[in-house]
């Protein structure tokens, strides 16, 4: 831990930038005076030296990951969590196995030094694989991870997933994740009533396979007491790292219609992919 402390002190040449630097070796960094605004039907295309490099932020529980995915698999891209970095590491009983139980149990973010750690380890072996290009999901999540981030590479857009706070409660607390085979669902069947402005909602349940029903399990870390808390801390320091790529012309902000049949199509349209989904399909 003390190399990665002597890292993460702030210095121009910081050897943390210079880690990452090597991690995303792949990925050229092209410099681009052009802003990427949702209202612009060029964003959505790659520079031409390299794949897709953006950022999915959004409440813990909002779907980040379900939708990270969806379009990994569409543009052929890395889709990078930090959250499941974190529970891979827990279950391995890895060095760091019992310090990161501690702080997920708590609700509290995991430290910069671990963050980093972790995901340096995941672009390298990606890497090594041959992959270009990521969706980043759950990263960075303070001003000091998107600074330093925006040290050693480009980001090209920053997708801003929002839903209503009593929808995400919900939704963490009907979480399932099957013991065998690891694939995740959600037996929460949400009516939310329209209230104070906000639109009615409902999300149908992402029910099991038969094969699956059996094992499901619940996150130890989806509790409504630890949920509210991971939902406070997020609010807490999100605010500068949306700030920070707003700024920069970079943060599309999208809010969720309802799941995923109603806000995929709409969530493809807002990134100018609806076509580009048509022509995959064809091809497939």
């Amino acid at each position: 831990m003390a190399a990665l402390n002597r890292l993460l002190k702030p210095s121009p040449s910081s050897s943390i930038s210079l880690l990452f630097k090597r991690s995303f070796s792949t990925t050229a960094i092209v410099s681009d005076s052009q802003s990427h605004h949702h209202n612009n039907p060029n964003f959505a295309q790659p520079k031409p030296s390299r794949n897709f490099q953006w950022v999915f932020l959004g409440c813990p529980g909002v779907g980040k990951g379900t939708y990270a995915s969806r379009l990994s698999n569409l543009l052929g891209v890395p889709h990078i969590a930090t959250g499941d970095l974190v529970r891979h590491e827990l279950s391995s009983s890895g060095p760091l196995s019992s310090q990161l139980a501690e702080i997920v149990n708590q609700g509290k973010l995991v430290s910069d030094e671990i963050i980093f750690n972790l995901l340096s380890k995941r672009i390298e072996a990606g890497e090594s694989k041959g992959e270009s290009g990521f969706i980043l999901d759950g990263f960075p999540r303070t001003i000091r991870q998107a600074e330093i981030l925006d040290q050693v590479t480009e980001i090209d857009l920053v997708v801003n997933l929002k839903l209503r706070e009593d929808v995400i409660v919900e939704k963490c607390l009907g979480r399932r994740i099957c013991s065998q085979c690891g694939k995740g669902f959600n037996v929460a069947s949400i009516n939310a009533k329209a209230e104070n402005g906000r639109p009615g909602m409902s999300m149908a349940p992402l029910l099991p396979p038969q094969h699956c029903a059996s094992k499901l399990i619940t996150r130890a870390d989806d509790t409504e007491q630890i949920v509210k808390e991971r939902l406070r801390v997020y609010h807490e320091k999100s605010q500068p790292v949306e700030d920070f790529y707003k700024t920069q012309g970079k943060l599309m902000e999208f809010d969720l219609p309802g799941g995923i049949p109603e806000s995929w199509p709409k969530l493809l349209e807002a990134l100018n992919l609806d076509d580009f989904e048509v022509k995959r399909s064809a091809v497939a």
